[in-house]
């Protein structure tokens, strides 16, 4: 089992995630209008710029709703030959276009590599944008683009348990599900199977 995950994994996984099952049967959608966006990048203060300070605005909202189909659409193609989530599986954007989508909002904010070396650690590569601001759709983009590259990338799957549509990174060579209560729903629902096909 892994302990942790990439910070590029963990962005673009929480960015996936902004699209989650609702409690009815339905997809529920985190980043509806710019408050959403708003509290989304505050809840994630280590590893967004400037997080405590930002406000979005509708620009920002609809730049980061195009990206997240676009990351969607490149995590269906990741899980093959899989399903992809439900959420996704009746409007995924073509790859050409998910493509273009990922890799123009990355180059949104050019970057410079900067190396950190601690006199008790050993030399650490970080990315620091080019003209002292990052935008918040580059950095995810970066962040998804560092992740599909990644060996990370084998272990993503689409959750298919009832109702979810969620993405998850495989743990454990015999996860199936993204969640134990997804498991759980899963098992349920084939023991609700099984008995009705006996009837």
């Amino acid at each position: 089992m892994r302990d942790s995950i990439s910070r590029d994994a963990r962005l673009a996984l929480d960015l996936a995630l902004t699209i989650r099952h609702d409690g009815n049967g339905g997809a529920a959608d985190d980043l509806t209008d710019p408050a959403g966006l708003t509290a989304w990048v505050h809840a994630h203060p280590d590893v967004l710029p400037d997080a405590a300070r930002f406000t979005a605005g509708a620009e920002d909202l609809t730049a980061v709703r195009e990206l997240r189909a676009a990351v969607r659409a490149l995590f269906a193609r990741a899980v093959r030959p899989d399903e992809p989530s439900p959420a996704d599986a009746a409007r995924l954007l073509p790859v050409p276009e998910a493509l273009r989508r990922l890799n123009e909002a990355a180059a949104r904010t050019p970057t410079v590599p900067v190396l950190r070396w601690a006199e008790d650690a050993g030399p650490v590569a970080h990315r620091r944008p080019a003209g002292g601001q990052d935008d918040l759709t580059a950095v995810l983009a970066q962040a998804a683009i560092g992740f599909l590259a990644s060996p990370d990338r084998q272990r993503l799957r689409a959750c298919h348990a009832p109702r979810c549509v969620r993405y998850f990174l495989k743990e454990h060579p015999r996860q199936e599900w993204c969640r134990p209560s997804c498991g759980n729903r899963a098992r349920v629902a084939r023991h609700h199977e099984r008995h009705r096909r006996t009837a």
